[in-house]
């Protein structure tokens, strides 16, 4: 018969796996911004502008009515998808996330062109017109939606990383969800699975602090959703998801924590959407004065460019940058409506994948 822990053993292996899960915060505080290269930094910049530009007038064309259906914005959460995704291998990484998706396409290095032929439903678009602003795919760029059920796109990326697990690929998946997404029993079902076979796979909360329209103090009994793996013994960060330099150097501390073998990570970051949560939300919940805030006091592309300009960057170069982004983003305008909309007969296809 097996001899039951002593009560200083039981402790002390608590005290240790406390520890492994309090390690990787503790790295994050002691490494907390990126290093980044003035050059690296720029690009970073060119990223977050583009992703701000490009939703800027994806919203013009939702009002003009060249898209339909719902229109999910990411302004203001640029840095997120940017600081995270430029620490991924796009050889063999794999992205998925809900329906807020645009900006992790154009972080992730997807001509802008197709993007917007898809939300404006063109055959030209990355999937074919058909997915709209919500169900955009590209298995080129091994980017997994896009998905516009609440919270399940978390399970699909705990398939994603077992999928890498299993064929040996060093692979890692990033899953994306909000702070209302981690509300799902879903999620937590994902956390079990991917914790107990150690599944190469990082969990991004994207927290902007509201579910639609409800606030997360309203809404979740634990608002520190970098605390929600505890119970599945995965490790969390707690994230400053309005710096580009802070996500960025946090994505790393996680990425090789799960290719070490380790398992997967939660990663909460704190950012903040300016505009509603869709097109048709007035976000009516909320006070200008707090949106106002954010913008003039937490603005992650001011803030890159405010430190810039305090390396010496040129003013001029910086603007060069902002230049050329407006003329890429017309660009991709002008061709999404200059674009056919599918054949009738593509209702027909892409339905239905045999296998034998």
């Amino acid at each position: 018969m097996a001899k039951k822990p002593t009560a200083a053993k039981a402790a002390s292996a608590a005290a240790d796996e406390g520890f492994a899960l309090r390690s990787l915060q503790e790295a994050h505080a002691a490494n907390k911004r990126y290093a980044a290269s003035d050059e690296e930094l720029l690009t970073f910049y060119e990223q977050m502008v583009l992703i701000r530009r490009f939703e800027e007038r994806a919203g013009q064309l939702y009002g003009l009515g060249l898209i339909g259906g719902f229109c999910h914005l990411y302004i203001g959460q640029e840095a997120v998808a940017v600081g995270l995704q430029s620490a991924l291998d796009g050889e063999k990484d794999s992205v998925i996330t809900g329906y807020r998706d645009h900006g992790h396409m154009l972080a992730y290095g997807i001509d802008p062109k197709v993007i917007m032929a898809e939300l404006t439903g063109r055959a030209a678009g990355i999937s074919k017109g058909k997915g709209g602003s919500m169900h955009m795919f590209s298995v080129d760029h091994k980017f997994y939606g896009g998905h516009g059920i609440v919270g399940a796109q978390v399970p699909l990326g705990a398939g994603l990383a077992f999928a890498h697990k299993y064929r040996g690929d060093g692979g890692v998946c990033m899953a994306y969800f909000g702070d209302g997404a981690a509300n799902q029993g879903q999620v937590y079902e994902a956390f079990n699975m991917a914790a107990l076979w150690k599944l190469p796979i990082v969990f991004v909360v994207e927290n902007n602090g509201y579910a639609m329209g409800t606030a997360v103090k309203r809404g979740s009994a634990e608002t520190e959703f970098y605390r929600r793996g505890t119970a599945f013994r995965i490790p969390g960060m707690d994230v400053n998801g309005m710096d580009v330099l802070e996500v960025r150097a946090a994505a790393e501390i996680a990425l090789d924590y799960v290719r070490a073998g380790n398992g997967p990570v939660l990663m909460e970051l704190n950012t903040y959407r300016y505009r509603g949560h869709s097109m048709s939300d007035p976000a009516k919940y909320r006070s200008r004065e707090e949106v106002q805030e954010m913008r003039d006091k937490h603005d992650p592309i001011e803030a890159a460019k405010a430190e810039l300009l305090a390396r010496g960057i040129a003013e001029e170069r910086i603007k060069d940058i902002d230049k050329r982004i407006r003329s890429i983003v017309a660009e991709s305008a002008d061709f999404a409506e200059n674009s056919p909309e599918p054949e009738m007969t593509e209702l027909y296809t892409d339905v239905l994948v045999e296998s034998y």
